[in-house]
């Protein structure tokens, strides 16, 4: 008996709701959804397409571990912080106004920072601004950083903005620190140090500078001093370098992973739909021209069908990708045409079934055009199997996009999951032991491809009666 498309769906998933491992892969493919729609909502869109540009990434750790290990060691590693809004005060000497711009921090790790720096954003006229940065520890001692002169306004200009940074491992807060070490332990044979150490240490300071980590509030004080009315300090920013940070930690080039994984999910999910769909509609289509026509069409269609099925698929897919380029929109078409072959088959023996059913052969003798046949009464017959197909079409796809991608050879723009395990297999994530750089983005890969599976798995049970429980 004849169903319509809308008769049919309801019946199918009437079955489907039956296998709880199909709405298993639902509730997975509804939690990526649901997480790519968050992605594009909560995530900038300007950090997405930074993501291949190294100068955005500086104000993050290098090779930092996700915050949440923490909770699970008993050594605490310092978290990285930028702190961009500090407690300002303003005030003036004389002539000179001053700006004090003061960071707390509430130290309490049992590890030093990796480094500090400070970013700041000046506005000023005809005398450059003078710059004291200090910093006081919990003990109550305060040790001068850095005092500086800002370089002078350029020839020509009435007014300047500059924006500078000064390093921790500048030679100015490293000789300051040596000087207040020195006169601490009575001796000026001061090494090559780490001013952080120094900074973050607890008393009696060692020469080997391997004393503990002195804990509690340290106050970061940041003076400038104007000559001008109108000179203005526009913004600063305290980076104080940690070991640990964000929910996933940094990799090599400095990228919050995070950002990553989460764009990597709809990039994902377009691409395994984009080819599973578009894979599926044409071997369909394919499959029941060849199979509804038959005779020499069949036996022209299907030839045409077996020379690119036995094609190698990835050698075909690295020349196309070399020779054409490899943006996404490609690469999906990369993947479609080595994608629909397989389905074709199927639907050829599907239409040879139905093209000999009692209904078809009455729409044909009141005269329905064969395009009318195929395309209004046979491919309803085959939705199903479609929806199987696409189902099952998306793991391949998106494994073959992060094969690809892996391989240096997708849409370099995009940041996939492939690309994830590319950049970690290039800087020797694995040899270094950087595990949160190759298991978020490899375990996403395993959950979409389990969500499709799962719901081409319960699919196909629907579709074949054998398989179905009593």
């Amino acid at each position: 008996m004849h169903m319509n498309l809308l008769s049919s769906l309801r019946s199918f998933w009437d079955e489907y709701k039956r296998y709880r491992l199909g709405l298993v892969g639902l509730f997975l493919l509804t939690i990526l959804i649901v997480t790519s729609i968050l992605a594009m909502i909560l995530i900038p869109i300007d950090t997405f397409k930074q993501w291949h540009n190294p100068s955005y990434w500086t104000r993050y750790p290098k090779v930092a571990l996700p915050a949440w290990i923490n909770h699970f060691t008993i050594s605490k590693l310092p978290e990285h912080l930028i702190l961009d809004r500090p407690f300002v005060k303003k005030g003036s000497i004389g002539a000179i106004q001053t700006f004090n711009h003061i960071y707390t921090v509430q130290f309490h790790y049992d590890d030093f920072p990796d480094d500090f720096i400070f970013n700041y954003f000046v506005k000023y006229k005809s005398i450059p601004p003078l710059l004291e940065v200090s910093v006081s520890r919990p003990d109550g001692d305060r040790i001068l950083l850095i005092r500086t002169s800002l370089p002078p306004k350029p020839y020509g200009l009435d007014t300047y903005t500059f924006n500078g940074s000064i390093y921790s491992t500048d030679r100015a807060i490293k000789s300051n620190v040596a000087h207040y070490l020195s006169e601490q332990i009575g001796t000026s044979a001061i090494i090559d140090l780490a001013p952080q150490n120094v900074i973050f240490s607890e008393k009696p300071f060692r020469l080997d500078l391997k004393s503990r980590v002195l804990k509690g509030t340290y106050v970061f004080n940041v003076t400038f001093y104007t000559f001008d009315q109108d000179d203005q300090v526009i913004s600063s920013e305290l980076i104080l370098g940690g070991k640990v940070f964000g929910l996933l930690g940094t990799d090599e080039l400095r990228r919050d992973l995070i950002i990553g994984i989460l764009w990597g999910t709809p990039v994902a999910l377009f691409i395994g739909l984009s080819v599973a769909i578009l894979a599926v509609f044409v071997g369909i289509v394919y499959g029941v021209v060849s199979g509804y026509y038959g005779r020499r069409v069949d036996e022209l269609m299907m030839r045409i069908n077996d020379v690119i099925y036995s094609l190698p698929a990835l050698p075909f897919l690295i020349i196309l990708a070399v020779s054409f380029g490899k943006n996404i929109l490609l690469v999906v078409l990369y993947l479609t045409i080595f994608g629909w072959v397989g389905i074709a088959k199927v639907a050829r023996s599907i239409a040879l079934q139905l093209k000999t059913l009692a209904y078809v052969e009455a729409v044909e003798l009141m005269g329905a055009s064969r395009w009318r046949v195929m395309f209004r009464h046979i491919m309803p017959q085959i939705t199903p199997f479609a929806l199987a197909s696409i189902a099952l079409s998306v793991p391949s796809a998106i494994l073959a996009e992060a094969g690809l991608s892996f391989l240096g050879l997708g849409d370099p723009t995009l940041p996939t999951w492939g690309q994830l395990l590319h950049d970690a297999q290039l800087y020797g994530a694995a040899a270094r032991g950087i595990w949160w750089w190759i298991i978020p983005p490899g375990l996403m890969i395993a959950i979409t491809g389990l969500a499709f599976v799962f719901i081409g798995i319960a699919m196909d049970a629907v579709l074949n009666p054998k398989m179905r429980k009593a």
